[in-house]
């Protein structure tokens, strides 16, 4: 197995010293303080812990849907923290990508066309974005589902294609919050097979978080998050 850490290279995702704090009248709720993480170059990271541990906040965090209270976030070499909303935006569209536990598929277009969609908004002509999109489909196994709406897709490949649109843009980093929580246990096991497989090829750095310790074995570090510590258990 490759060791991220001991590579020369620049980290496609430095967090350093990150807090959120919470305030409820006179308590704090510390879910995590002085927390901070490097994500390399074609690294896979697997963030496990408990519910309420913190996970979708670092997320969140990590790809600036959410300020942290204290700390320092540098995607690709560039500092975000003084970044206004719309740098913070194009940024997300071209370096991150997002998969959430829910799809969030638009259900009035077809699955090819949610692919689609976000390459045009980053500037793509339709038809090299269709190209790509098929291409995506594919690697995932579901092409001829393109011209199938969400509704009429199993939640399998309703997340895959939801996977194929997070990295149509190609970006840099990719973002997965319990990305097969919502599939049973054998579609889990393949979409998140593929997702690695996809994320491999593409060279993407990821953060996955994950209940399942089996599918973050599969990965090339695990972290766990838990009482504001953040701690690599890789075996």
């Amino acid at each position: 197995m490759i060791k991220f850490q001991t590579i020369k290279t620049r980290p496609v995702l430095r967090l350093e010293g990150i807090s959120r704090i919470y305030h409820q009248g006179e308590k704090e709720l510390v879910v995590f303080r002085d927390l901070s993480l490097e994500v390399f170059p074609g690294e896979l990271v697997a963030l496990v812990g408990p519910s309420g541990a913190g996970k979708s906040s670092l997320l969140h965090i990590a790809g600036l849907l959410e300020d942290p209270d204290d700390g320092d976030i540098v995607i690709d070499g560039q500092g975000c923290i003084e970044m206004d909303d719309s740098a913070r935006t194009a940024l997300r569209r071209t370096d991150i990508g997002f998969i959430y536990q829910f799809h969030h598929l638009l259900p009035e277009f077809t699955a090819l066309e949610n692919i689609v969609i976000p390459q045009l908004i980053n500037g793509l002509g339709r038809t090299e974005a269709e190209e790509r999109g098929h291409q995506l489909l594919a690697m995932l196994g579901i092409d001829e589902r393109a011209d199938h709406r969400p509704a009429e897709l199993s939640g399998g490949e309703q997340q895959r294609v939801a996977i194929a649109r997070a990295v149509a843009n190609g970006p840099k980093l990719l973002l997965a919050d319990e990305p097969t929580g919502n599939l049973d246990p054998a579609t889990s096991a393949r979409v998140y097979r593929q997702l690695v497989e996809l994320a491999r090829q593409a060279g993407l750095s990821a953060i996955i978080a994950t209940h399942n310790l089996e599918l973050a074995a599969k990965m090339d570090r695990q972290l766990t998050l838990d009482n504001g510590k953040l701690v690599d258990t890789s075996c």
